[in-house]
């Protein structure tokens, strides 16, 4: 189930989900720890004698943010019940507070009591064991706590300057043990019972009663206050108390259209709707990025239901292609964190692993260290390599010389050392590893354009840092590779590249694995091959033809029968789902070889593309399903999201340079 409007500020992060109810809480870093596992948060609303659940199918929901911000401005109608719901939601950008309106437009010609009920369904850290909560009179709230993790839960009405607080009902209760469903099913007839305190595995309902007037409207304020200790919390309310829940959501609405129009961009021509997707896409960016610079594949919970685990990792490689577009973007700040991550975790020996959780943890992978008898490397190497290249790539935009002084021989010299002594001396190219899909060992022509760029910028450190000798035996090793691709990798009779040289048990890599594969653009993007180059271009005209959806969904799949979430048998029109990211690269592609403006236009239709199979909030999933355009696998990718604003960006600049030609 994909998470529509994701709010954050780094280090809270609130998913809510196609409903307009709450669905993970992650905290204190962004992806670790879930604080609910993914279990439903339920919002109800009682009104004559009747109740209702935001999952109840007699909502009609418009899930949205409002303009170029963090903050949610969601209506949900209930004709039924004849009355409309405006929701907004956001996490302060500055404190760990969660901050909820409700204002419930009452469409009756009579006044109306209405209570809305909040449900908590948590699983502190991840698990129920030792889980506690208790209604605390003095403050009228309601908290759930856990060793040093601690969540304050208070209710407000009124307007600015006459703010009253507190519960007109609470309870807390067992849930999913002994029969019990949990104490939500005691709201069902508007009348909570008021159980103080409960232990283990628990939940809790908080309720407010609003009159509202005939064809008149009323808000209420829920705020979630998160921190280490019973102090921190009631700090953070006593905060809210004094200004106000509205300050709180109104500041953080105008931080985050400060930060989304950080770099006064002109855009040539675009379409305003597909700019507004560019800054919604920069903003659903920055809430898969923790503070502490670890950048995260995606936190959609739902995905732990097929092998019990999830995206909420940072994979160096899709770290670096994230941090590139930030850079691109002229997000500085948080590019240094992602290298300040990466320079933490690398080993001794200079490479990087599969994953690592957001605390720079090893994270679980599926990469043996052992096979057919051998020590075997439980690496992506693109993953190395990519860092360096989009180090460079943030040196050459912003000059940092201070920033790259601290990372020069611990990341950079260190990680190129390793790439060079990770060659095969037959063939020039890098030894086998996993590839970027994490589906197969060998030798891939991605990750041999990756390992080239990463020793490209290798040595244009070394130089500017006064270390020829080192820079020319760089460029040494990456002229090798290059050699070795256009010998290795390319088919003399297909006319093109192929995805991998396959090896065998005993570690040789010569076969070609023949099938189309969308990672091929790599050998053009990082740079080994010019876009333009006769042998790109048959490959990319081929990869077209051959990847391109034939449903009325469209869009390029990732390689010729595509397992994975596989919804189709028929291959030949079907090849895999549609990607974003597949269907943006081709569009890079239009891009990189165009050279007049009408050579752009297949570009565009690629970015349109994108922008039509996006949620209504703009929530961009992995793959989508490509029948429907249901949202397939997790949602948002992280992934899709920098993909686009990377093909915008490369969009308005080549048309910049285009029209400036034609002038």
């Amino acid at each position: 189930m994909p998470r529509d409007l994701p709010v954050g500020n780094g280090s809270l992060l609130v998913n809510v989900d196609h409903t307009g109810q709450i669905r993970d809480i992650f905290w204190p870093h962004v992806g670790q720890e879930n604080h609910t596992s993914g279990r439903v948060c339920r919002l109800g609303v009682w009104v004559d004698d009747r109740f209702s659940w935001l999952e109840n199918t007699s909502w009609q929901r418009k899930l949205r943010y409002g303009k170029d911000s963090l903050t949610t401005d969601s209506v949900l109608e209930n004709k039924s019940l004849n009355l409309r719901l405006l929701l907004r939601d956001g996490v302060d950008f500055h404190e760990n507070l969660l901050v909820r309106q409700i204002t419930i437009e009452n469409n009756d010609n009579r006044d109306r009591e209405i209570r809305l009920f909040f449900c908590h369904d948590f699983s502190l850290s991840g698990t129920t064991v030792g889980d506690s909560a208790y209604y605390e009179p003095s403050t009228d709230a309601l908290f759930h706590y856990k060793g040093k993790r601690w969540f304050m839960i208070s209710l407000f009405r009124g307007w600015p300057g006459n703010w009253k607080f507190g519960l007109d009902q609470w309870a807390i209760g067992v849930k999913r043990i002994n029969g019990l469903e949990g104490s939500w099913r005691d709201a069902e007839d508007g009348i909570l019972s008021g159980n103080p305190v409960a232990q283990g595995r628990i939940d809790s309902v908080v309720a407010c009663h609003l009159q509202v007037p005939a064809k008149g409207q009323v808000s209420c304020w829920q705020t979630l206050a998160v921190g280490l200790d019973f102090k921190t919390v009631t700090t953070i309310n006593k905060a809210v108390l004094r200004k106000g829940p509205l300050t709180f959501l109104e500041r953080t609405a105008a931080y985050w259209r400060l930060w989304a129009n950080k770099e006064r961009t002109t855009f040539h021509r675009l379409p305003s709707r597909l700019v507004t997707l560019y800054r919604r896409s920069l903003l659903i960016l920055r809430t898969q990025i923790d503070n502490e610079g670890a950048i995260l594949a995606a936190n959609d919970h739902d995905i732990a239901q097929f092998n019990r685990d999830t995206y909420s990792y940072m994979w160096p490689r899709d770290g670096a292609l994230v941090a590139a577009t930030l850079i691109d973007a002229g997000y500085s700040e948080l590019s240094r964190k992602f290298f300040d991550f990466c320079h933490r975790v690398i080993t001794d020996q200079g490479f990087l692993l599969h994953k690592y959780t957001p605390d720079g943890s090893l994270a679980s992978s599926w990469h043996a260290w052992y096979k057919n008898g051998k020590p075997q490397l439980p690496i992506q190497e693109d993953e190395t390599a990519l860092v360096l290249w989009a180090l460079w790539r943030h040196f050459s935009r912003f000059r940092d010389i201070e920033f790259v002084k601290r990372h020069y021989r611990g990341l950079v010299i260190r990680a190129a050392e390793w790439i060079c002594s990770y060659i095969d001396k037959d063939t020039g190219l890098p030894l086998p590893s996993w590839d970027l899909w994490e589906e197969r060992y060998g030798i891939h022509s991605w990750t041999v354009a990756a390992v080239w760029a990463g020793l490209q910028a290798a040595a244009n450190f070394a130089e500017a840092f006064g270390e020829n000798e080192l820079s020319m035996r760089y460029q040494r090793v990456a002229a090798a590779i290059k050699t070795g691709a256009q010998k290795y990798l390319y088919h003399q009779e297909e006319k093109r590249f192929v995805r991998s040289l396959l090896v065998d048990d005993k570690g040789s890599a010569r076969d070609m694995d023949m099938v189309m594969d969308s990672s091929l653009i790599g050998l053009w993007v990082f740079g080994l091959f010019e876009a333009d180059d006769p042998l790109v271009v048959r490959t990319m005209e081929a990869m077209r033809r051959r990847l391109w959806v034939q449903s009325d969904v469209g869009g390029m799949a990732r390689y010729e029968n595509d397992y994975y979430h596989q919804v189709s048998d028929d291959t030949e029109k079907i090849p895999g789902n549609p990607w974003f990211i597949c269907t943006l690269w081709l569009g890079q592609w239009c891009i990189a070889a165009a050279t007049e403006t009408e050579d752009l236009h297949p570009a565009l239709e690629c970015i349109e593309w994108a922008a039509n199979h996006t949620l209504t909030s703009g929530v961009m999933a992995e793959q989508v399903h490509p029948h429907t355009n249901e949202p397939l696998s997790v949602s948002p990718l992280t992934w899709s999201h920098a993909t686009y604003v990377n093909t915008i960006i490369q969009y308005n600049n080549k048309l910049a340079e285009l029209t400036a030609n034609d002038e």
